[in-house]
């Protein structure tokens, strides 16, 4: 018996090893041996469970954290484990209790608060997410993670102050640390400096945020340069204040720079509050010749005096909050093709980009799809439109910044922070965006119905084109 317990035990000390060096596979197969082995190693079963559950195999992973939990019902970071899984299938109450006998069982260990502090903010329940994110940060005032989740519930009540100041401990810029020969911009003057504002986060991100160019330029900069995401490159071209735009998968072999800044370090540094939003509307703006061509081939595509109203119905499947801010497919906004006198036009790329191909029956939607090459396109489209329907995706950010109404469909599940709590407007987009809110998690049929009323309103109201629709 004691060779058989030294001999899983090695098999799982083996497979810890392997599981640090990044071999999954062979992890597993040592685990599985001890296990074999040794049925009742708690500690095997769990490690063997946080690997099926990164390979996707949920059902599996559930069943061995719990049978590691019925060997050793006090292992603090298996009910850890077990709630981040129960919480990824929408299990909410099922995570929330997992995660509180994580806390019973492990009070001093933040990761823990933190995630029961994330779990309640997405659910509104505010008070109780604030306090256990600030004692997450209270046991390890060094703990990112803790102030980077409060930061979202902070912005998202416009207490952007601390929330800025939280936001900032976000460590995402580690690389660029070595391959920028200037000093990161910490809010020093920048009259006669050079700034490069580097790719952050998404397209969406740096839509809204490089408006801060414009405020660099106020301040007294001489030069304000962006390396952005190369489906940005030729947009940004267009941007107040930017004087050279480039994409991160150039070869740029010098740019002037005194400093550097990620564009969502900028409102700390520059002390934006709710009341003081860099909001001047629009501040891109979509090339002429651009605008000239798209307006012959949507004359084209429409009849004389039609609404035309883009849609966006899905975002990136790499956003994290993906499946609750797109809709489940075109077939959702089906209830607007009852709307008569409007022209509907897919602005949709990548994810749901076929959809389009075959639009639902009681939704005739013009794809554009393929004639669209990027972001300069796509603005020169909007610039054609009388209004934009969209989920929270970069569509939304840019229709929002050149000026054009932009109707904005919002899941009630981890609502982004910039859409603030309780607003049918937004700041950021000053009289031209509009939200169309949750008031369930997962349910949009009300939402739209909501939109096809105002639509339908519109319509009547606004007849011809060439208006502002809000």
């Amino acid at each position: 018996m004691r060779n058989e317990s030294s001999s899983a035990e090695s098999l799982y000390n083996e497979g810890c090893r392997l599981m640090e060096s990044g071999d999954a596979d062979a992890a597993e197969l040592s685990f599985r041996k001890a296990i074999a082995i040794n049925p009742g190693l708690a500690a095997a079963h769990t490690n063997l469970g946080l690997l099926l559950e990164q390979k996707g195999n949920l059902a599996e992973a559930e069943k061995e954290y719990r049978l590691s939990l019925s060997l050793n019902p006090e292992g603090g970071r298996t009910w850890l484990n077990l709630g981040v899984l129960l919480l990824g299938q929408k299990r909410l109450a099922e995570a929330e209790e997992a995660y509180r006998k994580s806390i019973a069982l492990l009070p001093d260990f933040p990761p823990a608060w933190t995630n029961l502090g994330t779990l309640l903010a997405s659910l509104r329940r505010d008070d109780e997410a604030e306090v256990c994110l600030r004692q997450a940060i209270e046991l390890d005032p060094q703990y990112r993670s803790g102030y980077f989740n409060l930061s979202y519930l902070l912005l998202r009540q416009g207490r952007f102050e601390e929330g800025w100041e939280c936001f900032e401990k976000r460590d995402w810029y580690r690389h660029f640390e070595a391959r920028i020969p200037c000093p990161r911009w910490r809010g020093e003057s920048v009259a006669g400096k050079a700034l490069l504002l580097v790719f952050d986060a998404g397209n969406g991100d740096m839509i809204q945020f490089c408006r801060y160019a414009s405020v660099l330029k106020e301040r007294g900069a001489k030069l304000v340069t962006v390396i952005g995401h190369p489906p940005l490159k030729r947009l940004f071209r267009t941007m107040d204040g930017v004087d050279f735009a480039y994409g991160f998968d150039e070869e740029i072999l010098h740019v002037e720079a005194d400093y550097w800044t990620p564009p969502l370090s900028i409102p700390y540094y520059c002390r934006t509050r709710l009341d003081s939003i860099p909001a001047r509307i629009p501040y891109l703006h979509a090339d002429p010749e651009l605008v000239k061509k798209w307006a012959k081939r949507l004359s084209d595509l429409s009849a004389p005096g039609d609404l035309r109203v883009g849609l966006v119905w899905q975002g990136s499947r790499n956003f994290e909050n993906d499946a609750d801010r797109s809709l489940p497919g075109l077939s959702t906004l089906e209830p607007l093709g009852g709307v008569g006198g409007v022209r509907f036009l897919s602005l949709q790329k990548g994810a749901g980009e076929d959809d389009a191909a075959l639009p639902p029956a009681g939704l005739p939607v013009v794809n554009l799809a393929s004639e669209i090459e990027d972001f300069a396109d796509s603005a020169a489209i909007v610039s054609n439109l009388d209004l934009v329907i969209s989920v929270d995706t970069a569509m939304a950010h840019l229709t929002g910044a050149l000026g054009k109404p932009c109707w904005l469909l919002l899941p009630d599940y981890k609502t982004d922070w910039r859409w603030l709590d309780g607003r049918s407007d937004s700041p950021w987009y000053p009289g031209v965006m509009r939200l169309f809110r949750q008031h369930r998690m997962g349910e949009w049929v009300k939402v739209v119905e909501e939109v096809r009323e105002v639509l339908e309103t519109l319509v009547v109201s606004s007849p011809g084109r060439g208006n502002s629709p809000l």
